[in-house]
């Protein structure tokens, strides 16, 4: 039996949830990679539905863009139950945690996305909530304060986070289940932008989606952000190469479109960004390839060491570009040859 064609995003859709959202799978055979994630989640739920109880609570980690979010939706969806959304920054006091908790519903989700960022005092009352579904709210001040314990419908909290070692043992400990997302591969970037372009009702050449793919970061976020951007260049500068798809109405993704829409946005054929490069410039030229601490590096690119290290170095790393040892950052040969600069060591033999 031939798959169903994936349906085309509608304007009330876009209207309604937003382009983003449109693009997340709705299905557990739309979600594209992540396989070993998918069997235990599977497997986990389809136990709880047997046996008619709410699911484990479930800790998803991983950098950012690679579906967290997305997971958290299908298993929604998979429990045939509410999701409450909401995130660690925006639960600011205690009270906000507690209105969230008792204006749960029987059998509903929690997803709490960025936990690691919630207020250590808050993760406290966290911790009965998910252990014996109990809250505890003190009322009053003083000698005069009381305790008072609120029972808690059943229900399962998804939590997400990119920084795993921020969150406390205890907390961490609470989690039923835990599961890290990895980058992924070349093939499945592939096939989520053929899906997010059918979904854009754009058509988009082998060539192309092979090209963006190479540039997405192995995300499939940036993927879907670097093939709206080309939607946008190829409605703006159609390619008028193709005399028969000239004539049609539809956009059209071509290798060169690809091409030009990520050199404006001065992203390289391995999906380095103006930054990417600066920072690899900087290792190479100001400190003679490295070891160089990281403090060094974020002070010269007038960036902050947590966004040099959760968004920029893993991606280098990742392409073999940047090392970090014990002793600092460090270039890599490739990274030399992808900027283009010689090595000390061919610079020695070139004298």
């Amino acid at each position: 039996m031939n798959p169903s064609p994936t349906p085309k995003a509608t304007e009330k859709e876009y209207q309604e949830g937003g382009i983003d959202a449109t693009l997340r799978p709705r299905h557990w055979d739309e979600y594209i990679g992540q396989q070993h994630v998918k069997k235990n989640l599977k497997i986990l739920l389809d136990a709880a539905k047997k046996r008619s109880e709410t699911g484990e609570h479930i800790l998803l980690s991983g950098p950012a863009g690679l579906g967290k979010t997305s997971l958290a939706h299908l298993v929604a969806r998979e429990m045939n139950t509410n999701i409450r959304v909401t995130s660690g920054p925006a639960i600011e006091r205690v009270g906000d945690l507690a209105s969230i908790l008792t204006n749960l519903l029987p059998n509903d989700i929690l997803f709490i996305d960025e936990i690691h960022r919630m207020n250590k005092l808050i993760e406290e009352v966290l911790y009965p909530a998910m252990e014996s579904r109990t809250l505890d709210i003190i009322v009053g001040k003083g000698p005069s304060a009381r305790t008072i314990q609120l029972e808690l419908p059943p229900f399962m909290l998804i939590a997400a986070t990119t920084r795993p070692g921020l969150l406390s043992g205890p907390l961490r400990s609470r989690f039923g289940a835990s599961f890290r997302l990895d980058f992924y591969e070349d093939e499945d970037i592939q096939k989520i932008i053929r899906r997010s372009a059918a979904l854009l009702n754009v058509a988009a050449e082998p060539a192309a989606i092979g090209r963006i793919a190479a540039a997405a970061r192995f995300t499939p976020r940036v993927a879907n952000r670097l093939l709206k951007r080309a939607r946008d260049y190829a409605d703006v500068h159609p390619d008028r190469t193709d005399s028969n798809r000239a004539q049609k109405s539809e956009t059209v993704i071509t290798d060169r479109i690809a091409a030009a829409a990520l050199g404006l946005m001065e992203i390289d054929d391995q999906g380095l960004d103006p930054m990417d490069r600066k920072i690899l410039e900087i290792v190479i030229t100001k400190f003679n390839g490295g070891p160089v601490g990281i403090q060094s590096i974020a002070a010269a690119a007038s960036e902050d060491t947590d966004t040099l290290e959760e968004v920029y170095e893993p991606y280098l790393m990742q392409l073999g570009l940047l090392e970090r040892t014990a002793r600092g950052r460090v270039a890599t040969a490739r990274a030399y040859s992808h900027l283009g600069i010689a090595t000390p060591q061919q610079r020695i033999l070139l004298a």
